[in-house]
């Protein structure tokens, strides 16, 4: 096995470990290391929640002799002191010889200044293998240290012929229980779920994660609502235990309904109101302030159209059903007014299709 070969395993052994942490890490980035001298791997290990150990440490701790060894990881070694000590301070103290990283870590206090403290110490650096597949990887964590704003996946359950209720309004159930229950299952990896106020309204939903993913923190449970119309007694505000209730109002919502949700433990957040609508960019800038990476929206056509028209979803997954509903007053999966020209039209990128239950799921990434 040449050396490029046995590179390329070891990295690609540090992403499959990196992705042992998905749905506990946030708002830190996954990741995997691996300490080898040649073929033979020495040490492993991955980041699993933040405040505890990072990859890089845990695999140099497994180890006695680490001289001249080469530690892979999918991420740019820190540089800094946050929770836990630095990384680059142990790889040099353990005097390996060689670090080959995946991607520079795009976070402002870190961003290439790992790999040159590295270099100063004689540490030789490698960067770029399997670039592609660790961004992937992590972007969620590469979105918002860019850009300020998490990462948004779009979720929606229709009709063949794209429709999300009946002209009566009848939406239970297009999809499958089987389905259903596999549209749960992305609660797990994400930080928070939105909602509009009227799919709270209409479905009095509880937005809980099922099952519950041991070590990761409270699922966040964001409601759109403009005007405060927001029950203190809907299953949302009375259900306190299965995480925090945030509720992004506009300037105008009187002063009577916000005390009676705060005193019923909502926390309650103004932004403004452009167009008719709550401002989705400033809800999205203060999640992520809040260290949230991964926002999943559940909302009805009307919430899934501002997102698309204002560009602020980065994927989609779709689950159809095997039904025809049909009818111009059907509700469709994205309301809003459309675009006006076919060139304009949001494309999936990286499309998957699969099978599950007696329907499809599709999903990729939005441009």
């Amino acid at each position: 096995m040449s050396g490029g070969d046995i590179d390329e395993k070891h990295m690609r052994r540090a992403l499959a470990l990196a992705t042992l942490g998905r749905g506990t890490t946030s708002p830190n980035p996954l990741v995997g290391a691996v300490l080898a001298r040649g073929a033979r791997v020495l040490g492993q290990g991955f980041h699993r929640r933040p405040g505890e150990p990072h990859a890089e440490s845990l695999a140099l701790a497994q180890v006695r002799t680490t001289t001249g060894a080469t530690l892979y990881t999918n991420l740019e070694p820190c540089c800094h002191t946050g929770r836990t000590p630095p990384c680059v301070g142990a790889i040099v103290r353990a005097q390996v010889g060689r670090v080959v990283a995946a991607m520079r870590d795009p976070n402002p206090r870190v961003n290439g200044r790992g790999f040159r403290a590295l270099r100063r110490h004689g540490v030789e650096v490698e960067v770029g293998l399997l670039r592609d597949e660790a961004a992937r990887l992590n972007e969620a964590f590469v979105k918002r240290a860019s850009t300020g704003l998490p990462f948004v996946t779009l979720k929606g359950a229709s009709s063949l012929d794209g429709r999300i209720a009946t002209r009566t309004g009848d939406s239970k159930w297009i999809t499958s229980t089987f389905a259903r229950r596999h549209a749960r299952l992305l609660r797990v990896e994400h930080d928070a779920i939105v909602v509009g106020i009227g799919t709270a309204l209409a479905d009095d939903p509880r937005l809980n994660r099922r099952p519950r993913t041991a070590g990761a923190g409270p699922l966040v449970r964001v409601v759109l609502d403009r005007n405060l119309r927001l029950s203190v007694r809907s299953r949302l505000v009375s259900t306190p235990r299965e995480g925090p209730v945030l509720v992004f109002c506009g300037p105008d919502a009187t002063p009577a309904k916000r005390r009676r949700l705060v005193a019923a433990g909502v926390e309650i957040i103004n932004v403004p109101v452009l167009g008719g609508r709550l401002d989705l960019k400033a809800v999205l800038r203060h999640l992520a302030e809040r260290g949230l990476m991964r926002v999943l929206v559940e909302g009805g056509g009307e919430l899934h159209a501002s997102f698309l028209e204002r560009q602020l979803a980065d994927r989609l997954v779709l689950y159809v059903a095997p039904r025809l509903i049909g009818g111009t007053d059907a509700r469709p999966l994205f309301g809003g007014e459309g675009i006006a020209e076919m060139k304009r039209a949001p494309v999936l990128r990286s499309t998957r299709c699969s099978r599950i239950g007696d329907g499809w799921m599709i999903e990729g990434a939005l441009s």
